[in-house]
């Protein structure tokens, strides 16, 4: 009945690591869209490997038509944007696969892109791919791995407690 009057308080919630590879602080990527924060606080990482998982459980927002960015909204309303590497949008979708689409709801761990990391090395400016939490005005605390080496869909990344 308490609940039911008051509604169920949010629970913190831990992001897991959507690829495997190394920490990258966001103030290091090469971007000023990331490094300055324009889109949100966040982490990046250098991947090791072509695959992108959901890090959490969530609800797919869009997938570009590029395939070179996700963005999901958790349970809990916190909104989140993996975008592959720098300037890949101008690839055009080639070496990436989408295995989602806008809607889609999926578990953490499930499959959301496979990206070919050496056509992205070619013909991108870097495979070095930030994930921003693009609400963050929602969450009543954001904490942010410490971790180097991340192995994705296992390695803790972001903990929010929204609002």
């Amino acid at each position: 009945m308490f609940k039911k009057l008051f509604g169920k308080k949010a629970e913190e919630e831990v992001i897991t690591a959507p690829i495997t590879g190394k920490l990258v602080q966001l103030e290091d990527v090469p971007d000023p869209v990331f490094s300055e924060k324009m889109m949100g606080d966040g982490l990046a990482i250098e991947p090791a490997e072509g695959v992108v998982v959901a890090p959490v459980n969530a609800r797919v927002l869009q997938v570009f038509p590029t395939k070179h960015a996700v963005g999901l909204e958790t349970n809990n309303g916190i909104e989140i944007l993996i975008h592959i590497g720098l300037e890949t949008v101008t690839l055009n979708g080639e070496g990436f696969e989408s295995f989602v689409k806008e809607g889609d709801k999926v578990k953490q761990g499930d499959k959301l892109i496979s990206f070919d990391l050496d056509i992205i090395r070619e013909k991108a400016k870097s495979t070095v791919t930030p994930i921003i939490l693009t609400n963050g005005e929602k969450a009543e605390s954001f904490k942010k791995t410490t971790e180097t080496l991340l192995t994705r869909g296992q390695t803790p990344f972001f903990t929010v407690k929204p609002k």
